[in-house]
């Protein structure tokens, strides 16, 4: 086990996940939380603000760990992002021990910054970043933009971004409805190797 995971055990890890409605942001959370809950842990999770309606805004907190009390993150550990404007837009929630995973997907009808000024911005507090073109790699390979969720948490799992196992999620996946399994599946393998 990585020496960053065995640190991130000693303590409640917290998430702030971040999108817009249709990118699968709660999905995402659900599978997370059920991962954690195979794993033992503690899990507390909360849709925090926006609506999950096509092109709302959406995020979502997450706490796992021994013994978690309240939802609500102050200070993530970190902060995954579907979409790379929303991912800026969680910086009240960063510290020093905040790790950005971004997919770098712009949503076209947002107005925001570009990926490079975004980048800058996050540089100037952050140097724990990962901006992975997950959309762009579950289309071509998948035929599905949706997907990314599921590729950056195997790519935050496989990373140690994260402190759950492989096998947990997959296990989780199993869960979904059956027209779901093996796509989400796909997703998930196809992180593991992705070099950022």
């Amino acid at each position: 086990m990585p020496k960053s995971l065995k640190n991130m055990q000693k303590s409640n890890f917290n998430i702030v996940i971040a999108g817009v409605g249709g990118q699968g942001v709660i999905t995402l959370t659900q599978i997370i939380a059920e991962a954690a809950l195979l794993e033992g842990k503690d899990v507390r999770a909360s849709e925090l603000h926006g609506l999950s309606q096509r092109g709302g805004s959406v995020e979502t907190h997450l706490r796992m760990g021994k013994k978690v009390y309240s939802p609500l993150v102050v200070a993530a550990d970190l902060i995954l992002s579907l979409e790379i404007t929303e991912g800026l837009r969680k910086m009240q929630y960063a510290s020093a021990k905040t790790t950005f995973l971004i997919n770098r997907h712009s949503i076209s009808y947002q107005a925001g910054l570009s990926e490079k000024e975004i980048s800058k911005k996050i540089n100037l507090i952050k140097e724990k970043k990962y901006l992975v073109p997950a959309s762009k790699i579950c289309q071509k390979q998948l035929g599905k933009e949706v997907l990314s969720g599921v590729y950056l948490l195997s790519f935050a799992v496989h990373k140690g971004l994260i402190p759950l196992k492989p096998e947990s999620v997959l296990k989780t996946i199993e869960n979904m409805p059956e027209k779901y399994i093996d796509i989400n599946k796909k997703a998930f393998s196809l992180a593991k190797d992705f070099k950022a």
